[in-house]
């Protein structure tokens, strides 16, 4: 098998961690590419083009860096867990 994907002892968060990660790699180039073409499409029918298609690339890189924020805070959340709730572990800085 690769991967080890016959193992019956991986941790499903961890597998949903890296599913998340991979995500992430597909989210950012389909956000944009909608983004322009949907800004592009939409500005030709209002008759300008080049200003619907710079604002559907930025509405695009929002919505990638829109679902890095959520995935880093869910990531955060679960490493917080991990620790058993990461305040007052003697990690603070300057220790």
């Amino acid at each position: 098998m690769f991967f080890g994907a016959g193992k019956k002892d991986v941790n499903p968060k961890e597998r949903a961690m890296w599913g998340d990660l991979m995500a992430l790699g597909m989210v950012f180039p389909i956000a944009i590419v909608l983004g322009f073409f949907l800004g592009r499409w939409l500005g030709g029918l209002l008759g300008h083009p080049k200003v619907g298609t710079a604002v559907g690339l930025v509405w695009g890189a929002a919505t990638g860096f829109w679902e890095l924020y959520k995935v880093t805070m869910r990531l955060n959340r679960m490493d917080d867990a991990g620790k058993g709730g990461g305040k007052g572990d003697g990690d603070a800085p300057g220790r």
